[in-house]
C-alpha cells in the first residue's frame, strides 16, 4: 500500500487530522522529542477545524483509511480566529511582506511517526500546492524558533524565510513558497 494525497473530505479524516494533533502537540511530547522529531503549538477544535477545511480543504496524506500526514489551510479570513496566529496574520498585513500577491496560510503541517522520513512531507506541500493553485501564489506559515527540525524541512523542500517576530515570549520565523 502506498501513500495517497488528496484534500479532507470527511468528519472522519477531520477527527484523525485532531487525533495526530493531539500527539504531537509541544505539551504532550518530551524535550528529546521536540530536539529531533519537532512538534506542533496549535490546537484546534472540531468546529473550527471543519469551518477551515469549507472554506480551503486541508491536504491529507493517507495510507489506507488512516491519516498519516496533513497540511491544514487557513484562509486569511481565519486570521483572528487562533490567539497565537493572529501576531502572523498582522505581521503579513502591516509589514506587506508578499507586495500584494495572494497567500494562504498553511496553519499546520503534521506526519504520523510511523510515516516520517518517507517523502510525506514533501508529498503534503507538492499536493496543497496543486490545490491551492490558482487562487494563491504562496503558501505562507510560521515556525517557533525552537522546531529546528521544522524550519529544516521547510528550507529543505523550498521555503524561504522572509521575516521574524516575537509575540508572548516565543521567536517566530515566517517562510513562504511560491505555488506557481
Amino acid at each position: 500500500m502506498e501513500i495517497t494525497y488528496s484534500t479532507a473530505k470527511s468528519n472522519q479524516e477531520l477527527e484523525q487530522i485532531l487525533a495526530l494533533q493531539q500527539a504531537n502537540l509541544f505539551k504532550n511530547v518530551s524535550e528529546e522529542e521536540k530536539k529531533w522529531e519537532g512538534f506542533v503549538t496549535v490546537e484546534h477544535t472540531f468546529d473550527l477545524l471543519k469551518d477551515m477545511n469549507e472554506v480551503c480543504p486541508h491536504t491529507i496524506a493517507k495510507f489506507g483509511d488512516e491519516v498519516a500526514g496533513y497540511a491544514l489551510s487557513m484562509h486569511p479570513s481565519f486570521g483572528d480566529k487562533i490567539d497565537v496566529l493572529e501576531p502572523l496574520f498582522d505581521l503579513l498585513r502591516q509589514e506587506d511582506l508578499l507586495k500584494n500577491e495572494k497567500f494562504i496560510v498553511m496553519g499546520q503541517v503534521c506526519v504520523s511517526k510511523n510515516h516520517r522520513k518517507k517523502g510525506v512531507f514533501r508529498g503534503l506541500y507538492e499536493a496543497m500546492k496543486t490545490h491551492v493553485t490558482p487562487e494563491f501564489d504562496f503558501i505562507v506559515t510560521d515556525i517557533n524558533a525552537k522546531n529546528t527540525r521544522s524550519l529544516q524541512a521547510h528550507l529543505a523542500i523550498g521555503f524561504d524565510q522572509i521575516a521574524h517576530f516575537s509575540a508572548d515570549g516565543e521567536n517566530w520565523i515566517v517562510v513562504s513558497l511560491k505555488t506557481k
